[in-house]
């Protein structure tokens, strides 16, 4: 993809009822620029994808779009192939809607586990005590944190996506340790919250608060790993409906996390 391409991802992303967030192109790109593609047909666009390589072992699929009026006739089957060679021999995770999980396993990929989506309007909360902004904690204690959650280091987007306009971060923490940390963001319609990183669920409901505070309540979404049953616990006791579901799947060995401290993935389009 060519820089004015990726908005054109993220529009059909929008279209999709993805609900991208306002700033989440510029943050995408710090990761691998090379790794976003676009079919055309004269010059035309007819099918978008990304797989972002994170490192040498480990890379994300995303954005896998096929115009709605040229689907079926293979443009996504090609610009697909053209991301896995990008890929090479990494592990490829992704996050796919759920109709589509018997393509993704011709391809090679395993279901992990559900994300769900749970959205609804909160009123705005009481930050608690012990809340600090993300921007003060010290990048690398933030990127050591989150590498107990992600298969591979994203340093570069971590420090976009907590500065980015409009996304507002927090952090908790106990002992001079961090006990959780989060990001809200403007999107299409609402906020979304992601990631949201934490010990316990106390610390998780702590944290939620304060970004919630931070954007002053609306409409929230939350998107939860399935088998965190205190993050499921605490989008249900919210009073959040689940509104969607991914599958996330990898190809190759299934990375080992701590998704007990997941209570809120960053974003389906890169993990």
């Amino acid at each position: 993809m060519r820089p004015e391409d990726m908005a054109l991802a993220v529009d059909w992303a929008a279209a999709e009822g993805w609900n991208p967030g306002l700033n989440d192109a510029a943050c995408f790109a710090t990761v691998d620029p090379k790794g976003f593609f676009i079919a055309e047909i004269n010059g035309e666009p007819v099918a978008t994808v990304s797989c972002v390589n994170y490192d040498d072992k480990f890379a994300f699929l995303g954005f896998y779009i096929a115009r709605a009026d040229l689907r079926g006739r293979g443009y996504g089957l090609q610009i697909w192939n053209a991301a896995i060679t990008h890929a090479a021999s990494r592990v490829i995770g992704l996050d796919g809607v759920v109709a589509q999980q018997d393509n993704y396993r011709k391809s090679g990929f395993k279901l992990a586990y559900a994300n769900v989506r749970y959205g609804g309007t909160i009123g705005t909360m009481q930050p608690p005590r012990g809340v600090v902004p993300l921007g003060d904690i010290p990048p690398v204690m933030v990127e050591a944190d989150d590498a107990t959650v992600f298969p591979a280091a994203r340093s570069a987007f971590l420090r976009a996506w907590i500065g980015a306009p409009g996304h507002v971060g927090r952090a908790l923490l106990r002992d001079s340790a961090l006990a959780a940390w989060g990001v809200i963001r403007p999107c299409r319609k609402g906020f979304k919250i992601g990631p949201l990183v934490a010990d316990d669920r106390a610390a998780a409901e702590a944290m939620l608060a304060a970004l919630i505070a931070g954007v002053g309540g609306g409409e929230i979404f939350l998107d939860v790993p399935a088998i965190n049953p205190d993050a499921v616990a605490l989008a249900k006791d919210l009073r959040l409906a689940p509104a969607f579901e991914t599958a996330r799947m990898y190809t190759g060995a299934i990375p080992s996390l701590r998704l007990d401290r997941v209570f809120g993935v960053t974003t389906f389009e890169l993990g």
